[in-house]
């Protein structure tokens, strides 16, 4: 009951970002268009691309929510991690685009300047995101939710991005009629490298790959149980927001099955109560 909860907090976060994204890209691709600036319509149209991907995570986040089925042993908590590699598609798409069409704005000499009211809306909409990076941050901390971390973490590189959209109209404005176009090609670079951070992440868990010091930090826990002689093989996998640990583990060969049996519950209850962590096969072998 208590995941269903977080998983549900995790949403308000996804909806929490997407009504922001739909206010604030609708604002900057007006005010963009009728004071003239590239940099502030790159920024719109950065958070466009946000709304999709928030929607992306949403969806995630419903499917990870169903309980195991006959083909689904393990759950569908990998669905969050999907969500977040589709999130990163769309991102370096639009990125891309924001590129192509600065670079070539910047290179055929296609400069105007901007009005002071881009740099006044864009300095607002760093204001507002900032704290729904905040927000949602702490919300993917207190849930656990992988998929949400992703949208905090655009949360705050579109926080940076209107920052920087504001230095670029300013500089505009006050005799550096470049700056701005310069600008929007930084926007569409910061776009892509925040897409590749969380497509790098997603395709490292879904390839079962697992952080090798959390690794070493749970067998030390392990090895440190009464009655374990050693650890001979430990693995970990992650599953959205789940954790799952397989142990080999020595105990004395005179050991009875009730004592062995007894171990393997202690290492279970110790690696949920240390480390949040509720599925742990453990295989026993002699020493």
């Amino acid at each position: 009951m208590k995941v269903k909860k977080g998983k549900n907090n995790a949403e308000f976060g996804a909806w929490l970002s997407i009504g922001v994204y739909i206010a604030l890209s609708a604002v900057k691709l007006a005010i963009g268009y009728f004071s003239n600036s590239e940099a502030l319509l790159a920024d719109g149209l950065n958070n466009t691309t946000d709304i999709i991907a928030s929607l992306a995570v949403l969806i995630g986040l419903r499917i990870s929510k169903k309980p195991a089925d006959d083909d689904h042993k393990y759950g569908h908590s990998r669905a969050e991690t999907i969500a977040s590699m589709v999130a990163s598609f769309i991102m370096i798409g639009v990125g891309i685009e924001v590129l192509i069409n600065s670079v070539t704005g910047f290179l055929k000499g296609d400069i105007s300047t901007p009005n002071i009211i881009a740099a006044w809306v864009a300095l607002g909409c760093a204001g507002i995101m900032f704290l729904v990076f905040r927000y949602n941050s702490r919300l993917a901390e207190r849930t656990g939710s992988r998929a949400l971390k992703a949208v905090a973490v655009d949360n705050r590189s579109d926080a940076l991005v209107s920052l920087g959209t504001v230095v670029g109209i300013l500089g505009t404005i006050w005799g550096l009629p470049w700056l701005d176009a310069l600008t929007a090609i930084i926007v569409g670079v910061i776009i892509c490298k925040t897409a590749w951070d969380i497509f790098r992440e997603a395709t490292h868990m879904l390839t079962d790959g697992f952080d090798v010091k959390q690794l070493e930090t749970i067998k030390d826990t392990v090895i440190g149980l009464d009655g374990i002689e050693w650890v001979k093989d430990i693995k970990g996998r992650v599953h959205g927001n789940e954790i799952f640990v397989d142990l080999v583990i020595e105990v004395n060969h005179e050991m009875s099955v009730y004592e062995s049996h007894a171990i393997s519950e202690n290492v279970e209850h110790e690696l949920l109560n240390k480390h949040q962590i509720k599925y742990v096969h453990v295989h026993i072998e002699p020493h």
